[in-house]
């Protein structure tokens, strides 16, 4: 006999998110697209930081009519041990000669991509994974503390606070973010797109801007 009663805990529905990697940097280039792709190694964690949002209450007679809400903003956080030799005019810095680098330079934007862990009672951290794309981003300048090695030796962690600009999509709002979930995407549309963000043996990897991510995810 079939029951509409709700339950918690069922086996394989105790799902939780963890970890980060297979971050990708992808900088921008004169118009507007992201060419090229390079791994991110030591990456240890992104902080997704929405903004905006916020409530704006309407009243009519002396009760609320109605709430009108601002637009979102997508912000954020970068954490690394390092970070790869192009993310360098990204955190405002330009060479000069062959290992001459001066700062206080333009920052120059750029997309992002890294995967976040799918977990389960079942599979635990083989279940799936979520894989993020960021795009129009630009970073603030951070601080970096370097201190004496002592009995307890520790490497130097790097923080990026950033901010986006969004782009425009055809019957949605404008985007800085998409969020794809390998669990309940289609495989093979996101082996395709992951052969994009990652490269092949044939073509380099790039960012696909958000029109064509949408387009190839909802393809018959």
């Amino acid at each position: 006999m079939s029951t509409k009663m709700l339950k918690w805990d069922d086996t394989g529905t105790r799902i939780y998110e963890t970890g980060t990697d297979r971050g990708v940097l992808y900088p921008i280039d004169a118009n507007g697209a992201y060419p090229l792709g390079v791994a991110w190694n030591g990456l240890t964690g992104v902080t997704e930081k929405p903004t905006g949002g916020d409530e704006t209450a309407l009243y009519a007679n002396n009760s609320k009519y109605a709430s009108l809400r601002a637009a979102e903003e997508f912000a954020g956080t970068i954490n690394a041990y390092t970070y790869p030799d192009e993310f360098a005019p990204c955190d405002g810095s330009a060479t000069i000669a062959k290992g001459v680098t001066v700062s206080q330079q333009n920052h120059q934007k750029f997309g992002l991509s890294y995967r976040t862990i799918l977990g389960n009672d079942v599979a635990s951290d083989a279940f799936g994974y979520k894989l993020h794309l960021v795009y129009g981003a630009t970073t603030a300048p951070s601080e970096r503390e370097y201190a004496t090695v002592n009995d307890k030796p520790d490497a130097i962690t790097f923080s990026w606070d950033f901010t986006t600009d969004k782009i425009a999509l055809t019957g949605h709002k404008p985007v800085a973010s998409i969020t794809i979930d390998s669990t309940e995407a289609d495989a093979a549309k996101l082996a395709a797109l992951e052969a994009i963000l990652y490269g092949s043996a044939t073509a380099a990897a790039r960012l696909p801007l958000p029109a064509e991510v949408i387009t190839l995810m909802t393809a018959a």
